[in-house]
């Protein structure tokens, strides 16, 4: 069985057609990748499977069971972790914190464990610290650990954003733009960096990207969405050398 499976999925805003008929099987392990134009629909895909939205119809069954209609953070709880192409920090927190917060959906000393103060709540808490601090030197900024996030360059952003993404010990990692607004050199440590976390961590990769030597270089099959449907999907070859994809989105030459 897939570790993810979508069935049919298609969303409505209004009178208009956002997704059409989308499905997708991704297995353990598996690094997958979705492009197409501005405006195509790739990030309401994420959205609706992640739970912001609901689809209008269709199934997505993750480990097997149906998580549409759940809200975000159950999902998260059942193993889907993403980042976002807007990103969510808290001006006012330091970048340990951020990591640290998204670890607390695993605690297990509760509210009366906290109000106490009890040896199981400070056990937990060095722990989370611990894997805070392992996470962060995972990405290469662990040296900013102190630091706001306000006071970082936007590629060590992307990096707070993604620790804080696998502190939740996702089964499989959504990735919405994660070299967006980059530096052709950021771009490469960003690749290397889901590399080894890919190698590290052995979990399903699904990403969304515009850069498409990021694209073709880590995912193993790529989908490409134009107007909310599918037109190609296949390896990184075919989906480079497919007529429908270059009139849509790659045009003659591929960017790099």
């Amino acid at each position: 069985m897939s570790l993810l499976q979508i069935e049919n999925m298609t969303h409505y805003f209004g009178g208009l057609r956002a997704v059409y008929d989308f499905s997708l099987a991704i297995n353990p392990g598996e690094i997958r990748g979705l492009i197409g134009p501005n405006g195509a629909g790739k990030t309401t895909v994420f959205n609706l499977i992640t739970g912001v939205y609901k689809p209008t119809e269709g199934k997505v069954m993750l480990n097997g069971e149906n998580i549409v209609g759940l809200q975000p953070h159950q999902i998260a709880h059942k193993g889907l972790g993403r980042t976002f192409q807007n990103m969510y920090l808290w001006r006012h927190m330091n970048v340990l914190d951020h990591v640290k917060l998204a670890r607390y959906s695993k605690i297990n000393y509760g509210l009366l464990g906290a109000f106490l103060g009890t040896p199981k709540r400070y056990r937990e808490e060095a722990e989370i610290e611990e894997l805070a601090n392992d996470l962060l030197n995972l990405v290469g900024i662990h040296h900013l650990a102190d630091q706001l996030v306000t006071n970082l360059s936007y590629g060590a952003q992307r990096r707070v954003e993604l620790a804080r993404a696998l502190a939740t010990e996702p089964k499989i990692l959504f990735l919405d733009e994660p070299t967006a607004g980059m530096t052709l050199e950021e771009l490469i440590d960003m690749m290397d960096i889901i590399r080894h976390v890919h190698s590290e961590f052995g979990m399903a990769i699904f990403l969304i990207e515009h850069r498409m030597k990021f694209v073709m270089d880590l995912c193993e099959r790529i989908q490409t969405l134009v107007f909310g449907e599918v037109v190609a999907e296949g390896t990184p070859e075919e989906i480079r050398d497919n007529p429908l994809v270059i009139d849509a989105y790659l045009g003659k030459e591929i960017e790099t």
